[in-house]
């Protein structure tokens, strides 16, 4: 991408070799993020022309910088990057431990070319290691949308057997359900629309909510006795507002749904009933890694829909539109 909102284009760069730290991957596939038209337009600070986006990145190391086989990774080990690319190690985050909220994170397609490419160069902290029966077309979004429900739902308060909603069932909410089943929790989808709740019962949700019905989703989640969970994947601020009422006492709201436009809460809805609202970023390498090895052992797979690497323009035209189901996902090579 030469200019903001342009079109992508297909260029041939000179082959980098990585520095201390770092590797270079061999791309096999790179998911189309949302997040990425907040790179292409421009629209956070610190973006630079030309643009090589992508932050669901899966591949195979190529080639090792110095410091980095001393940490345990050889070439040709499968891995993958997500929105975590690493992190500053110095930043208070950083020093608690805390990398995800690093406030110097390297993001792919932000702070450094990204994986719409057939190379990229990413720093060894950023490196989840792919397990042997997960394909690199399903861990790429893992390692951005997945990572981000996963963790939403694993760091909430709710506990198995806790009712839980996951609002949205598309390139997150139809994983968060996924993953809500398989942490054993009493789990009911929220979409729009009656034509959609067959599908919600193919993922294993036990309820299922028409936010278009014309009863609230409040009223629905309390008539089921009121959510311990809220986890809003999708990015409507509307729509997320109209669960708070739904939940239990001390219950909480997971906000991973990214919407510029304020919720609509006051005080007084959460102080009688001591309610949460949190927001929750993606996940470090580790975490990536856990999404993935928890995925692989309970048969969680995103739904995706692959296009090669030169048709870039239309695999982003489409998440654009809302027309993916449910992942695009870029493919380079065989």
């Amino acid at each position: 991408m030469t200019e903001p909102n342009g079109t992508f284009e297909l260029v041939e760069r000179q082959l980098p070799e990585p520095g201390f730290g770092h590797v270079r991957i061999a791309v096999e596939a790179c998911g189309v993020c949302h997040s990425d038209a907040a790179f292409v337009s421009a629209g956070l600070p610190g973006v630079s022309f030309p643009e090589v986006p992508g932050h669901e990145i899966a591949g195979r190391i190529e080639a090792l910088g110095d410091g980095v086989q001393e940490r345990g990774w050889q070439e040709g080990d499968p891995v993958a990057v997500g929105w975590f690319g690493g992190s500053c190690g110095h930043c208070k985050p950083c020093r608690q431990g805390d990398f995800i909220v690093c406030r110097n994170l390297k993001v792919p397609g932000w702070t450094y070319d990204g994986g719409f490419a057939e190379k990229v160069i990413a720093p060894v902290d950023a490196l989840a290691r792919i397990p042997g029966t997960v394909s690199a077309i399903d861990a790429g979004p893992m390692a951005c949308a997945g990572v981000t429900v996963f963790n939403g739902l694993r760091r909430s308060s709710a506990r198995p057997g806790d009712l839980v909603a996951v609002l949205g069932l598309g390139g997150l909410g139809h994983l968060g359900v996924q993953y809500a089943v398989a942490m054993g929790f009493e789990t009911v989808a929220i979409a729009r629309g009656p034509e959609k709740a067959a599908f919600a019962k193919q993922l294993g949700a036990h309820h299922y909510i028409d936010s278009t019905s014309g009863a609230s989703v409040a009223q629905a989640l309390q008539s089921l006795g009121g959510a311990n969970a809220v986890l809003a994947t999708a990015g409507n601020s509307e729509a997320i507002t109209a669960t708070v009422d739904g939940l239990a006492p001390r219950g909480e709201l997971v906000a991973i749904g990214a919407d510029t436009a304020p919720l609509g809460i006051s005080p007084a809805q959460l102080l009688m009933n001591a309610l949460i609202v949190r927001g929750h970023p993606s996940g470090t390498a580790q975490d990536v890694e856990d999404t993935m090895a928890f995925s692989a052992l309970h048969g969680i797979r995103p739904i995706t829909e692959t296009v090669p690497l030169d048709r870039a323009n239309e695999a982003y035209q489409k998440m654009l539109a809302g027309k993916a189901r449910f992942r695009m996902v870029l493919t380079v090579g065989s």
